[in-house]
């Protein structure tokens, strides 16, 4: 935060969240954004005048800077940085240009200095401009307005680029540039919410009675349930009380499923917002919920949270467990589900969170009155629950039944429901070819020279790729070792997985969903979209096919390497691999009689799967709440990840020892570490993570005081002075 001075001459100018041009040191100049506007007088140092105001009106609302404010004080971030993650790329204060561009098109009008008896004499032997002429008098004439757009006229069959440029050239049509909105506003609603089952319409009842107690309300409902008609019916009701409603995704690919169906119900009152859109819709969709008509509705990922809202009402965080609503990097590393409830909190609107596996931090919180809970049991139509079966690819290796990464039970599942004409979905939370490439003389493997990390095999195109830096190698055919050419590929990854299928089941149409294949624009929706419509037979995919897709004639559900779900070295990694395994279940058995899923694993005998198998949620959150409060993990402390970081390892060492030197002082046994990472060099910069672990009454204030003050006795030290330091508030 910086002072200014106000100039005489615009006493009544500036208001909090506007943008203005401010100088910065001797020559240089900034734009910043308004956060508070005073009559304190600084007597300690000179104040500056503002130099001037770019824009007319605000472009930041007050309740958006109290949000900021939280985001930078809880996940110990600059402000900036949240500033920088809130605007849209062309509305961020970083220079003095504004660089957005409107669209704008050719329209053409009617010359009305020349009547239509002059027109008809001068195109007496141009018989195609006359033909042309004909029909744009009569849409203008029937549509009731007095101009069309080169877009419309490139669709009419008497349309040729030469003809117009003979009307305009003799005067008949005069042609104009005007501005036009990016955002499809023109669709209107096409039905109402549907009829809720006996099941959903209890349990809209209860939500709507428990919101009038409570700020928050979890919605437990199984996979199938139906929670997203009842989601439509909760915002038809706050829609007529007059209030705006964020519906909150996990990723893009959801936003393309649902859409539609809101769109079919809400029409133009609808808005999307998320990274796979341009930066110039992303503005103009800023600058219209800034407008007299925004949007009422918003659906999005976690930046959505960000937008200006006027009077919201009710935030929906559907599939409220996912990693994905947990920022990683850059700062700032807000988690989207506590940044709804506050946004909620600042704004007096109410938040449900809506999942079929919630996190164990929200259901505890639930069960102990905090939140509200309403549970929905019942799948909609009275589908069953898919059959879950496990199968020991241990004990089939043993007995030399294994001849395909697919165990001889899934593919005969397979073979048997693609005869029926129904879909097959097979999960593996591994992209590229293969983990890794081994020796298998000295098991050395090929890794990255800027990371402590393995290489990726990738075979489209055909190149070792590194997925922390991005960076790609060409495949070695020797290895650097001892020189031999026995180097065999290790491990299972989609496209390994994708071309084993098409091997089984050749004829049948398979496609692969993850990020390699996601990447294009509409890439997501060309994928679900060929899958919806059956001209896809086999989808295999990561973890972005377990969240909360619907089709309607998947049979079998596959789930390979189960093990690698939950054997990670992290207290939630069983609770990831419940969700994702179960959340996977959940894509089978739509509208059609019950599905089957087949867990492939090598340790059958493990306690996670008993409970999937009976898709016991409660059996597990007690098994897992159990061992949290034993070991003093969240929900019972708060925990703080700290990463520093530098090019030389052993200033990394030395800084990192100190750090927790300083810490211990007044944290004491609340300190644990430095410890090297998994992954403990990235971009060529060495890594060591300490980690706070305090008590949830510990008071956030004196822990980031004291963060503060110790960095910068750290970066007073002269050869600590360039070693960084990054906080991971509630990290993931």
């Amino acid at each position: 935060m910086f002072t200014y001075a106000v100039p005489v001459e615009m006493q009544h100018s500036p208001v909090v969240g506007q943008r203005v041009v401010v100088p910065f040191g001797r020559r240089k100049y900034y734009t910043g954004i308004i956060a508070c506007v005073h009559e304190e007088m600084q007597s300690s140092f000179t104040i500056k005048e503002i130099h001037s105001l770019p824009d007319e009106k605000p472009v930041v609302t007050p309740q958006q800077l109290k949000l900021w404010e939280w985001i930078s004080y809880y996940y110990l971030c600059p402000l900036g940085d949240v500033c920088n993650a809130a605007l849209p790329t062309l509305m961020k204060p970083q220079d003095l240009t504004n660089r957005y561009q409107p669209k704008e098109e050719l329209c053409y009008q009617l010359n009305k200095e020349i009547d239509d008896s002059i027109a008809d004499k001068l195109l007496s032997k141009a018989k195609k401009q006359a033909a042309l002429l004909a029909t744009i008098r009569l849409i203008l004439s029937t549509s009731e307005r007095e101009m069309i757009s080169r877009q419309e006229l490139s669709l009419l069959p008497e349309y040729n680029p030469i003809i117009l440029k003979g009307l305009t050239e003799k005067g008949i049509l005069t042609v104009y540039t005007r501005q036009r909105s990016r955002l499809a506003d023109d669709m209107a609603p096409l039905r109402k919410p549907y009829p809720l089952s006996d099941a959903q319409q209890k349990a809209m009842v209860e939500l709507t009675e428990l919101l009038t107690e409570k700020e928050t309300v979890l919605l437990h409902g199984v996979t199938s349930g139906g929670k997203t008609e009842i989601y439509i019916h909760l915002i038809d009701k706050v829609l007529k009380e007059g209030k705006q409603i964020l519906y909150l995704l996990p990723e893009i690919a959801l936003t393309t499923q649902l859409t539609q169906r809101l769109k079919d119900v809400f029409g133009n009152k609808l808005g999307i917002y998320h990274s796979g859109i341009g930066d110039n819709e992303r503005t103009e969709i800023w600058q219209k919920m800034l407008s007299k008509k925004p949007y009422e509705v918003i659906v999005g990922v976690r930046s959505s949270l960000f937008l200006p809202f006027h009077e919201l009402g009710l935030v929906i965080v559907d599939e409220e467990h996912e990693t994905s609503y947990k920022q990683q990097d850059p700062s700032p590393r807000y988690h989207a589900r506590s940044t709804a409830i506050m946004l909620s909190h600042i704004t007096g609107a109410k938040t449900i969170l809506g999942s079929a596996t919630p996190s164990v931090e929200s259901y505890y919180n639930s069960s102990t009155g905090k939140y509200g809970l309403v549970t929905l049991k019942e799948r909609f139509y009275g589908i069953m629950m898919p059959r879950i079966e496990l199968v020991n690819t241990r004990e089939l290796r043993k007995r030399r039944k294994m001849k395909s990464i697919l165990s001889p039970m899934l593919i005969d599942e397979m073979s048997t429901a693609l005869e029926k004409g129904e879909q097959v979905i097979l999960f593996r939370n591994r992209r590229g070819f293969a983990p890794l490439l081994e020796c298998k003389e000295c098991a050395w493997t090929p890794k990255c020279s800027h990371c402590d990390v393995t290489l990726t095999l990738h075979n489209q195109p055909k190149r070792m790729v590194c997925h922390y830096c991005s960076r790609s190698y060409s495949v070695p055919t020797e290895c650097s070792a001892c020189g031999a050419e026995k180097l065999e590929p290790y491990g299972l990854g989609t496209e390994q997985l994708e071309e084993e299928v098409q091997r089984l089941f050749p004829g049948r149409s398979v496609a692969r969903m993850d990020a390699d294949t996601t990447r294009g624009k509409n890439a997501y929706e060309k994928i679900i979209q060929g899958f919806q419509k059956k001209k896809i037979d086999i989808l295999v995919g990561t973890q972005m096919l377990s969240k909360g897709l619907d089709f309607d004639a998947v049979k079998v559900v596959g789930i390979l390497s189960a093990d690698s779900l939950i054997n990670h070295p992290d207290f939630r990694s069983h609770e990831r691999g419940f969700q994702l395994m179960i959340q996977a279940a959940g894509r089978s058995g739509r509208k059609n009689d019950q599905g089957i899923v087949l867990i492939q694993c090598a340790d059958s005998q493990h306690s996670i799967y008993r409970h999937v198998i009976k898709h016991d949620y409660t059996g597990f959150f007690n098994e897992e709440l159990t061992e949290r409060k034993q070991f003093g993990y969240p929900p019972f402390s708060r925990l703080i990840r700290i990463t520093v970081k530098h090019s030389r390892e052993s200033l990394v060492e030395f800084a990192a020892a100190h750090l927790v030197s300083l810490l211990k002082r007044e944290l004491k046994e609340r300190v644990l570490g430095p410890s090297r990472p998994l992954v403990a060099r990235v971009k060529q910069l060495h890594m060591r993570e300490i980690l706070l672990k305090l008590e949830t009454g510990y008071s956030p204030r004196r822990v980031r005081n004291l963060l503060t003050e110790v960095e910068q006795s750290i970066h007073k030290i002269k050869e600590y002075k360039y070693v960084t330091f990054s906080y991971d508030v509630d990290p993931m």
